[in-house]
């Protein structure tokens, strides 16, 4: 029988789980559809490679189907995926020998200036995205789970391991960090053009 998941909203996904269990590819099929882009993005901000961002989405979703039986509806699906993909990511990190990437300690925004045009700097993607590049993976990751995935606090704190007030202080940093750090990228940008 052949199932539609077209109008299905992302809360069946525990459903979808449920029947991935039991052995369904079909099911499998489209949690990889939902959610496949989402996990690249954000392990290619904490990995900052794509060769690697796409190992870990695909490890992530081989223990989908080898673990389903894992997952506990007390998280939302989305939750646990980016949990996993997120504790893969940070294994690749150390074995490459890059775990000290991780340290969100350092602020970028020591000794800068406020830059008076950042509002504009920010509609610029390519300035964002190398702005984010450049944030330590712990700020990088909380603003991809927040700001361009969509999970809430509650999850995105789940998913990184720390608290509410932990992820809100990640949060805080790296939004001055990115602040400072794209008007940095913006007045190198307008000093190249000229």
């Amino acid at each position: 029988m052949s199932h539609s998941y077209g109008r299905e909203q992302p809360d069946d996904d525990a459903l979808l789980i449920v029947r991935v269990r039991e052995g369904d590819a079909e099911a499998y099929r489209e949690l990889i559809r939902r959610h496949a882009e989402r996990l690249h993005h954000f392990t290619l901000r904490l990995l900052r490679n794509a060769a690697d961002a796409e190992d870990v989405v695909q490890e992530t979703f081989l223990r989908l189907w080898l673990h389903a039986t894992d997952y506990k509806p007390t998280a939302r699906a989305a939750t646990w995926l980016h949990r996993i993909a997120h504790n893969l990511a940070l294994d690749r990190l150390r074995n490459l020998g890059r775990f000290e990437e991780f340290d969100d300690e350092f602020d970028l925004t020591q000794g800068a200036e406020p830059q008076p045009d950042t509002l504009e700097v920010k509609r610029d993607a390519e300035t964002l995205h190398r702005a984010l590049d450049a944030l330590p993976v712990r700020q990088a990751a909380a603003m991809v789970l927040v700001h361009l995935n969509g999970l809430s606090g509650k999850d995105a704190s789940e998913v990184l391991g720390v608290s509410e007030g932990a992820l809100e202080s990640l949060l805080t940093r790296a939004r001055r960090n990115l602040k400072a750090r794209m008007g940095n990228l913006s007045g190198a940008d307008s000093g190249e053009t000229q």
